[in-house]
C-alpha cells in the first residue's frame, strides 16, 4: 500500500474510530507493517537505487542529475529511516504497549503524532521521487 495509501485511504479509516477500536485497529496493523517483506524490499531499493544511480554518474559529481539524485537520496534516508527508526518505532511502541480495551487518556496525541509522522515520510518521499524524476531528466535533456 505504502504511504500514499496509508495517508489517503487508513488515516481517515482510523481517525474515525472510537479510542478503543483504533488501538485495536493498530494492534493488528502496525505488527504486520513493521514486518512486512514487502516494506523492507522498497526501503532497501528506495536506498539502493540512487546509490547506484550515483555510482553512475560519478563522472559529473557537480551536474544537475548527480547533484538532484543525492538530494533525492538524502530525503530517501531522512524520511522512510531516520523518521521511521527515530520517530515512528518508538510511537508505535507507545501505541502498542496500550490495553486496546482500554486505550490512556491521552491516546489522541500518540494518533496525531502517528498521523504526521506518516505524512513527514510521506512528503519527503514524494520530493525525493520528484527529484529522482527531475534528475531522469536533466540526464536526458
Amino acid at each position: 500500500m505504502g504511504l500514499h495509501g496509508l495517508t489517503t485511504i487508513l488515516h481517515p479509516v482510523y481517525t474515525a474510530r472510537c479510542p478503543a477500536g483504533f488501538a485495536t485497529d493498530l494492534s493488528h496493523f502496525l505488527p504486520v507493517a513493521r514486518t512486512s517483506r514487502t516494506n523492507q524490499v522498497l526501503v532497501i531499493g528506495l536506498v539502493v537505487a540512487p546509490v547506484l544511480a550515483l555510482v553512475g554518474l560519478r563522472g559529473d559529481p557537480t551536474g544537475a542529475p548527480f547533484v538532484l539524485t543525492a538530494l533525492g537520496l538524502v530525503l530517501t534516508v531522512a524520511g522512510p529511516l531516520l523518521v521511521s527508526r527515530l520517530l515512528s518505532e518508538p510511537n508505535y511502541d507507545v501505541i502498542l504497549g496500550w490495553d486496546p480495551e482500554h486505550p490512556p487518556a491521552d491516546w489522541q496525541a500518540a494518533r496525531d503524532r502517528w498521523i504526521a509522522l506518516n505524512w513527514i515520510r510521506g512528503a519527503l518521499t514524494w520530493v525525493a521521487f520528484a527529484l529522482f524524476l527531475a534528475a531522469s531528466y536533466a540526464h536526458l535533456a
